[in-house]
């Protein structure tokens, strides 16, 4: 399924293939970049107008952290060295542009994109050449110069060249480390030099490439997340008081259960579009708090709630669970792929459910939910 803005409703092909599904609201066609007072960072246009697409204004929060802040994320990399002293105004030239060619002006805000992320922060390497004398470079190149965003997730060759280079970094100079507990400072020490290796990959791919493997990286963690802006697997749902009352122990009346199951469920529809794979894990994990709270019955199936319940409702859209780019077209204007699995039964967590074993399963076996 395609949602596109410039029709009303789905419509089925002769062939049975899924047409358009288009949102009621359409966007104003994309702004060619005319603006010549605005800076001209590189020759990377393209990556500039994908993310652009993929940032667009009015679709910006819906898509998020599943399509446009991994782009996002990876967009301003290659314009970045080991040591950057401009990063604010460099970070600030970047989104003129985007702006300029029709994104949300509030990228920062939305994807907790912040100048510090393009520096060396806390990492202690002082140029590329140190970098170099500590870094397997070449191997680190070999591991990560093109990757197969499917089998990256589930092997993490190119993540785990990428995290033993930082740690590298960030241990040098520094007694054996191996078997230590790593305290809080020495942990964001390791997070600003696994940024500052990511920075100096982009700086040794070319745009096109560079961006490809940085958001097939970025793209690795997406459904890792459960609710992509209200909510993580590390937060507390909202209140299931309700839900509780109606639904625990004995169900006495089954059309009160499932109104306040429904009611509940709402809340979660007004976020941001979700891939299948983080809608599995979302219906999941509401199903253990749900177990935990005293309601040991199937009360998904009992209310019919589907992964489509999990995701935004508007356009009873989930995403692939390796999410593609937005697309523009002059004629049909901002246009992104959805998954044809809005029927699918929300899974009610057996009694064995381990959630490392079932995440892991849910970032690797990328087909787990087949198209329908």
């Amino acid at each position: 399924m395609e949602i596109k803005s410039t029709a009303l409703a789905p419509d089925i092909s002769p062939s049975g293939d899924t047409q358009p599904f288009i949102p009621l609201l359409a966007p104003s066609p994309l702004t060619p970049f005319t603006n010549n007072t605005l800076p001209v960072l590189s020759a990377a246009e393209s990556v500039i107008s994908i993310t652009a697409t993929d940032c667009w204004a009015s679709f910006a929060p819906y898509l998020a952290n599943v399509v446009c802040c991994p782009q996002f994320d990876a967009t301003p990399s290659d314009y970045y060295r080991t040591v950057q002293t401009h990063s604010k105004h460099c970070l600030s030239d970047v989104e003129k542009i985007l702006v300029s060619q029709g994104a949300n002006d509030n990228l920062q805000s939305i994807c907790s994109f912040h100048p510090e992320n393009l520096t060396k922060a806390s990492c202690p390497v002082t140029d590329v050449d140190e970098f170099e004398r500590i870094v397997d470079s070449s191997g680190l190149l070999a591991a990560c110069g093109r990757i197969d965003p499917v089998n990256e997730c589930c092997n993490q060759v190119c993540q785990n060249a990428i995290l033993d280079a930082a740690r590298k970094i960030a241990f040098n100079g520094m007694s054996n480390m191996d078997g230590a507990s790593i305290s809080p400072d020495l942990s964001r020490r390791i997070d600003d030099c696994t940024n500052l290796v990511l920075r100096f990959l982009a700086s040794r791919l070319d745009p096109s490439s560079a961006n490809s493997v940085l958001r097939g990286l970025s793209n690795c963690n997406v459904n890792k997340v459960c609710f992509t802006i209200w909510f993580s697997l590390s937060t507390v749902f909202p209140n299931m008081t309700d839900v509780v009352k109606e639904c625990g122990s004995i169900i006495s009346n089954q059309t009160s259960c499932c109104k306040s199951m429904e009611s509940y469920v709402s809340q979660l529809q007004q976020q941001s579009f979700l891939t299948n794979l983080q809608a599995l894990n979302c219906a999941a994990s509401l199903g253990m708090r749900l177990q935990k709270a005293n309601i040991s019955y199937d009360v998904y199936n009992l209310c019919h709630i589907n992964l489509k319940d999990f995701s935004l409702q508007e356009y009873g859209c989930l995403l692939p669970n390796s999410p593609s780019d937005a697309a523009y077209d002059k004629t049909s204007g901002i246009s992104f792929i959805c998954d044809l699995n809005d029927n699918i039964a929300a899974p009610w967590p057996s009694k064995s459910y381990r959630p490392t074993a079932i995440k892991h399963k849910m970032t690797c076996a990328m087909r787990a939910i087949p198209r329908t």
